[in-house]
């Protein structure tokens, strides 16, 4: 239920309905790709930062991690880390919804 909570009423309402019913295995599978591929994009940009953030020296990092980007940054980060659970969770309904396109 928290997680419908964060989406807009009209996207609840969807969800509510059986997103599953409404979602075939082509649109499932495109979904979940263009996830995965997200997902990998940012944890590569988080690879970035952190090298980048490797070779500043102690008063610019300082600097750095008192602004409010930074915060916004670790923020996203620890949201996105929540987002894996999700993505699981749509994994999982991705495989039931193809084992019963099998059937």
């Amino acid at each position: 239920m928290t997680m419908l909570r964060r989406l807009s009423p009209s996207c609840r309402s969807y969800v509510a309905v059986g997103m599953s019913e409404d979602l075939d295995l082509q649109q499932a599978q495109l979904a979940y790709s263009i996830i995965e591929r997200l997902l990998e994009h940012t944890r590569v940009v988080s690879d970035l930062v952190a090298v980048m953030a490797q070779v500043l020296d102690e008063d610019t990092t300082k600097a750095l991690i008192q602004t409010p980007t930074w915060t916004a940054y670790l923020d996203s980060r620890r949201a996105l880390e929540k987002t894996r659970d999700d993505v699981e969770r749509f994994a999982e309904a991705l495989k039931e919804l193809a084992a019963d396109d099998t059937d």
